[in-house]
C-alpha cells in the first residue's frame, strides 16, 4: 500500500465517515517501531496515511513518542506530504482559544529526543530558515479563508519536553518570541524535512497558556479540541483532494541538494 500524503494526527483527527480504510501496516524501520499501525486508505478518493501521534488510547507522552520511527514509516509508504494537526496553548492575546494557526516557524526548547536521522559517519546540516511547506500552507489559508474557519496565517510555535506544562516564569518568558506553545512539533518537522517531505502544522489552540492566569488542564484541552475539530476535518477534507500530486512551487524535495548529502 502507498499514499503520498501522510496525516500525522492527535487526538480526534480521524473520522471514519470521512476516510474510506482500504488497510494498515506496520512498517519495519531502523529506529524501532512507529507509535502504531498505519492506516492506509482514501479521503475524497486521496490516498492518504494516517498515523496516530500518540498511539490509539493516547499512550505515548510527547516525551517518548519514536518521532524517528514514524517519519521513516512515512517514507517508506511513499508520502511526500505530510499534514501534522495538533494542540497548542496561547501565548498572545490575539490568539484565541477555537482558532487554529498555520505554523511558519518553530523554537525548539526540548531537551532529549533523537533530532535527525544523520548520526554519522557522514555530517549533514540541512537547512532550515524556512522549515514548513509554502505551498502546503498557501492552500491551507486560502481554504480557511473560503470556509470561514477563524485562523491565522503564520505563528511561531515554541515547542517544550513535557509531559508537564509550563511553570508562569516560562510561560511569560516564551511570548517574548513565540505565539502558541506546544509539545509535539519538534523534532518531527525537521526530521520530514531531512526526508525531503513537505510538512504543514494545523495547531488547534486549545486555551490561553499560563501567562494569562487562566489554569490550564487535561480535560479543558481536550474538551475545547473535540469543539472544534470539525475545523480540522472540514479544512482536510477541502484541501487534500487539491493538493497538486508534482512539488513545483516549493523546495521541499530538494532539501539535502544543498546538505552535503
Amino acid at each position: 500500500m502507498k499514499a503520498r500524503i501522510g496525516i500525522i494526527g492527535g487526538t480526534g483527527v480521524y473520522d471514519p465517515e470521512m476516510f474510506e480504510l482500504e488497510g494498515t501496516v506496520r512498517p519495519h524501520t531502523p529506529y524501532g517501531p512507529a507509535s502504531d499501525e498505519i492506516q492506509v486508505g482514501k479521503l475524497k478518493g486521496v490516498p492518504v496515511a494516517f498515523l496516530p501521534r500518540h498511539g490509539r488510547g493516547h499512550v505515548l507522552p510527547p516525551h517518548m513518542i519514536n518521532y524517528r520511527a514514524n517519519v521513516y514509516a512515512m517514507k517508506q509508504l511513499g508520502v511526500e506530504r505530510i499534514i501534522s494537526p495538533c494542540a497548542v496553548g496561547s501565548l498572545q492575546e490575539e490568539f484565541k482559544p477555537g482558532e487554529i494557526v498555520l505554523v511558519d516557524q518553530f523554537v525548539d526548547f526540548t531537551k532529549s529526543r533523537r533530532y535527525t536521522f544523520f548520526d554519522g559517519p557522514k555530517t549533514v546540516h540541512i537547512g532550515a530558515a524556512d522549515p514548513f511547506c509554502p505551498e502546503m500552507n498557501s492552500l491551507f489559508a486560502k481554504e480557511a479563508e473560503k470556509a470561514k474557519v477563524p485562523f491565522h496565517n503564520g505563528g511561531t510555535y515554541v515547542c517544550i519536553e513535557g509531559p508537564r506544562f509550563s511553570t508562569r516564569a516560562e510561560s511569560r518568558m516564551y511570548r517574548a518570541f513565540a505565539d502558541v506553545i506546544g509539545m509535539t512539533l519538534a523534532p518531527e518537522c525537521a526530521l520530514a524535512r531531512e526526508m525531503e517531505m513537505c510538512y504543514t502544522s494545523l495547531a488547534m489552540i486549545t486555551d490561553y497558556d499560563v501567562w494569562a492566569d487562566h489554569p490550564v488542564d487535561t480535560a479543558t484541552i481536550l474538551r475545547t479540541m473535540a469543539e472544534n475539530m470539525d475545523r480540522i476535518r472540514t479544512l482536510l477534507g477541502k484541501v487534500v483532494p487539491k493538493i497538486p500530486e508534482e512539488r513545483k512551487k516549493c523546495s521541499c524535495g530538494s532539501v539535502l541538494a544543498d546538505a552535503g548529502a
